[in-house]
Parts: C-alpha cells; structure tokens; sequence
C-alpha cells in the first residue's frame, strides 16, 4: 500500500449555509474516485449553524461558555482547575465538549456538529450527486490521549469507509491467531490529515489517496462504532472523581454477602489495610478454622445463608461511649476495605459466649 496526503487550500472562511460539497470539489477539481476526505469539524459546524454567539470578553464571556459546556455534557468525567473533561452526547469524551473559540469570530464559540456522521454521509452524497465522485469522507477533530503529552485528530464521523479493520481471528506470520487487534483506521487517517492541514494554515480539508477499498463502499456504520459501551470502561472517571465516588458509596454501603464464597486473601488484605488506623486495642479476627467457624456461627443470630467467612472484632477494654463510637467507626472501615477487595459483610451479633463486641458475616 501506498498512500499520498495531499491538501486542499484555498477553501476560504466557512459561514453559515455555505454548501462544503461545492467549495471542497471548486478547491480539489483534480479529486478522484476512492480518495478520502478528512474535513475539519469546525467547517462542517459552521456551515450547519452549529455557533454559539458570546461577550468578546470578561466573565460575562466565560459564563457564556461555562452554559454552552453544560448543554452539551451528558457527563462530567473529571475537573481540574479550569479544565473539564466530559463526555457529549454524541459519547465522545473530550476537554470542554469539544467547544473551540480558535479561527472564528471573537463573539462565537463553535460547537461540535450535532450528529457527525449524519454530517459526513450527507457531505459524500453531495459530492456524489453533483460532482459525481465516490470518495470516503471523515470528520475530524483535536482530542487528548490519557496518559500522553500532545493531541491528535480523531474521527467523529466517517461515510463510505469501516470505522475499525478488525484483525480478530487472522493468523500472525508465526502461527498465532490475534485475538484483540481491532484498528481504528479512521482515527489513524485523521491524523495523517492533520500533518498537513495545521491549525493556523487555513487548510480545512486534506485528501488520502491510495487507501484501498474507498471506491463503491457502503456509507457503513459510522465512528459512533469506535466509542466504547459504558459497561466495557474501565476508565470512565478521573482519579479525583474515582475517590470521591468510592467515599459516597462507603458512607451508603449496604449489608449483605456475595454469590461467590470469600477469598481469604482478600479479606486477610483488607485486615492489613485497616491495622494502622484502627483505634489501639482494637482487634479483628478472621476465623479460618472450618469446625471453629462453624461452631461460632451456630450461635450467632441471623447467620445468612449463604455467607462463606468470619470476622470477629473486639474493642480495646475498658471501654467508654467514645470508645464505643471509634468501635463502630473501625467496624465500617474494615467493611469499606473488605468491599474495596470485591467483599460484601454484614454486621450481626458476637456468638453468644465469645468474647468479641461484634461479627462480620462474609
């Protein structure tokens, strides 16, 4: 394979209306059948509409933009300082919802196109209708990467091309079958774009030539298929919001035991955690000898079922009012740990004649 990225100047400034079809086909009369389009976001914005009017300047300005980003969050995915990163509605996350003030008026704000693959499968029927060219178009923008320095562009609509080639069951040249390789050729021919498009050169739109399979495609599915389905997302806050979440759900944590028996190591774990903090002369027992445990928890009233471990805790003695309350405070750190390693507890009695104040059934 081999590719050319070549550049369409002399596009000019993009308004509201303005048919991109017939300015990109008046800059690049020499397109031809099978090329890519890899448009910049803010010309298919513009011409839709998709502008926001805004002070020039001061904090009437900076409300204004602080409104547009809550329209168009669907969620807030971390926040520092001035800086939101969140999730559109469209699925993609990015800083500020994608919301640009760069190359337009000082009194506008540019928002993303509503829905860029209805963008990009409209801007390929046109050139196909009135120019009569079957080219694939990708509309492009600027996102950031977790854990890397610099930004990139990436597809936020494609037509005419597959989002993704999928390498899954395709035997590597020593014999192995890959599993997982799934690329995001779009997001890889938005960048190649880039390189010669620039952000202040004035060149929305750039052309790939020689990608194979362009000519004749179906418009396909789109780039909504490169966003990742919430339930397979392993990194769906920032750290600062990963806490905070796990503090809420500590301070709601419910009692109960889970369908799996407890991994001792796992609770021998959460044991380590809490030893430093929990008031001196507090102790917690994890009973691991099965006839000991099973003739403790004969005597323990409302013994669930189906709970599988045994913790006994016992507070420091003499013991006072406040000490009981820094009992209590320990007991819900040890739950918080224990549920931190995928154990669910729940708080009952002692077994009658043990000397511990209370039990955690796992």
């Amino acid at each position: 394979m081999r590719l050319e990225i070549l550049p369409v100047p002399g596009i000019g400034d993009v308004t509201e209306g303005d048919d991109l079809a017939a300015l990109i086909a008046a800059a690049a009369p020499w397109l031809r059948d099978g090329d890519v389009l890899v448009v910049t976001s803010k010309i298919v914005s513009k011409a839709e509409g998709r502008l926001v009017d805004v002070p020039a300047d001061g904090p009437e300005r900076l409300a204004a933009r602080d409104a547009a980003l809550d329209r168009e969050t669907a969620r807030v995915v971390a926040t520092r300082g001035a800086t939101r990163i969140v999730q559109t509605h469209h699925g993609f996350v990015m800083a500020s919802a994608g919301i640009d003030a760069s190359n337009v008026d000082k009194t506008r704000l540019v928002l993303l196109p509503e829905d860029p693959d209805a963008s990009a499968r409209a801007l390929r029927a046109a050139l196909r209708e009135q120019h009569r060219l079957d080219v694939a178009v990708i509309i492009s923008d600027t996102m950031g990467r977790p854990w890397r320095n610099g930004l990139t562009d990436v597809a936020l609509g494609v037509a005419g091309m597959p989002a993704i080639r999928d390498h899954r069951g395709e035997i590597d040249p020593y014999g192995n079958e890959l599993q997982l390789t799934q690329l995001a050729v779009v997001d890889e021919l938005a960048g190649a774009g880039e390189l010669i498009k620039g952000k202040c050169d004035q060149v929305p739109v750039a052309v790939v030539r020689g990608y194979p399979g362009v000519a004749g495609a179906p418009d396909g599915e789109g780039a909504r298929t490169l966003v990742r389905d919430a339930e397979l997302d392993l990194f769906s806050l920032g750290t600062a919001e990963a806490r905070a979440a796990g503090f809420r759900d500590a301070a709601t944590l419910a009692d109960g035991t889970g369908p799996a028996p407890a991994d001792p190591m796992a609770v021998d774990r959460a044991l380590a955690a809490v030893a430093e903090v929990v008031t001196p002369g507090t102790v917690f027992t994890h009973v691991t000898d099965e006839e000991v445990r099973a003739g403790l928890v004969a005597s323990v009233d409302g013994w669930p079922e189906r709970a599988t471990g045994l913790v006994l805790g016992s507070p420091p003695t003499p013991i006072d009012q406040a000490d009981l309350v820094r009992f209590g405070a320990d007991l819900q750190r040890l739950r918080t740990a224990l549920a931190a390693e995928g154990v669910p507890s729940t708080l009952l009695p002692p077994p009658t004649g043990s000397t511990a104040s209370a039990a955690l059934a796992l």
